[in-house]
């Protein structure tokens, strides 16, 4: 891995993680503190499950504006790595209130108090119709920014906010306020709670004998570690901006780094740039927790019956009143979609290269899962 221009400015550079307690920031924290950074924080609603050594963690909202601008007061952060977001499945409300609303409170604040550098968590979906197949897709691809394009109200949240981070994106020496996006796609690693365990669901309730569609569609996956090092980039890039744009009092914001340089004002695409089809993938992680379905008996759904078949099941359970089942038609369309994405310009102007590789990744994460099953099941069996 090759040292970034901005690494000994980070080391000394105070930074604030929102969403401290969640398992893309504290992996975010940990890696940071790895590195030698020496003034790192949290703010989160919540304490963390455990804390981390040389972290200063804060309790707070941060929709509340009162509550955010003291802490700026307190802290003075020059780096927010904002990661701070509500799960998918989240009222509308409140992830708008959270994603949207309290991302443009963020920089407001951010700005007034004389940080320098914002780093916003965004997705990979931000450019997906959740129905369009993508090939290779880089950021050139527009982000779909109208509620009727996105059919999931985060990935429109997450879309919203980003827009609004990159549009305040400035260069101009007296007050410079540099940002950045970082789009991970399909993020799993130790301590995910989304990813991983739908997929180990399937394998304890004995169906790895199904597949739905024809398994030709890849995916891009993400080891959170690579999502952290991407961050940690990402912070460092726009550190080594920001001293030129001190060292050259004159520029602004549509001059300085050519274009295939530029790190301020971007987005870019996370993945660990090993693309696999969909349930190859899936049949990975059944086989790291133990999984032996030879290939021959896997019975193989196509996808115009299985989305009957989910649409059947959402509607029992609505009429039942037994909330979500656990195959949806959005399920099915994203199981037989292609999504992969070009990294090629994280490459490049970031210098990013996935530090820990896929199956390695996914065979510790899937032990880490295991163990935590087991855990809640021998707590409930102590409490039965």
């Amino acid at each position: 891995m090759t040292t970034p221009d901005g690494h000994s400015h980070l080391i000394q550079s105070t930074i604030l993680v929102t969403g401290g307690s969640g398992g893309l920031a504290s992996r975010i924290l940990q890696l940071f503190a790895e590195r030698g950074c020496e003034h790192l924080h949290s703010l989160d609603l919540r304490e963390p499950s455990h804390y981390l050594p040389g972290v200063n963690y804060h309790t707070g909202d941060l929709t509340n504006a009162d509550t955010i601008r003291q802490l700026f007061a307190n802290v003075q952060p020059k780096i927010i790595i904002h990661t701070a977001s509500p799960k998918f499945d989240a009222p509308s409300p409140i992830l708008h209130q959270v994603n949207v609303e309290g991302t443009r409170t963020l920089l407001q604040i951010a700005r007034e108090s004389g940080t320098q550098c914002f780093v916003y968590t965004s997705s990979a979906s931000v450019i997906s119709d959740a129905q369009t197949d993508l090939v290779n897709a880089d950021e050139t691809f527009p982000v779909l920014l109208e509620q009727s394009q996105q059919p999931e109200f985060y990935v429109y949240t997450k879309a919203l906010a980003e827009s609004d981070v990159l549009s305040q994106n400035q260069r101009r020496a007296t007050h410079p306020f540099l940002t950045c996006a970082i789009r991970p796609s399909g993020i799993f690693g130790v301590g995910d709670l989304v990813v991983l365990p739908g997929i180990l669901d399937a394998y304890f309730r004995g169906q790895t004998q199904w597949q739905i569609g024809d398994n030709r569609n890849r995916f891009d996956f993400t080891e959170r570690t690579n999502v952290a090092h991407a961050h940690y980039l990402a912070a460092a890039a726009l550190l080594a901006q920001l001293e030129k744009c001190h060292d050259s009092p004159g520029v602004q914001e549509d001059e300085g780094d050519d274009d295939k340089t530029k790190v301020d004002g971007e987005a870019f695409f996370i993945t660990n740039g090993e693309p696999r089809c969909f349930w190859d993938f899936t049949r990975l992680v059944w086989g790291f927790a133990g999984d032996t379905t030879p290939r021959e008996r896997v019975w193989v759904i196509p996808r115009p019956w299985a989305l009957r078949l989910a649409g059947v099941l959402e509607w029992a359970c609505w009429a039942l009143g037994l909330g979500q089942p656990s195959l949806t038609q959005t399920k099915v369309r994203l199981s037989c979609m292609t999504r992969s994405f070009c990294i090629e310009k994280a490459k490049t102007r970031l210098g990013y290269r996935p530090v820990v590789g896929l199956e390695e990744g996914l065979q510790r994460a899937v032990e880490d899962c295991l163990r935590r099953r087991a855990t809640e099941d021998e707590g409930l069996k102590k409490r039965s």
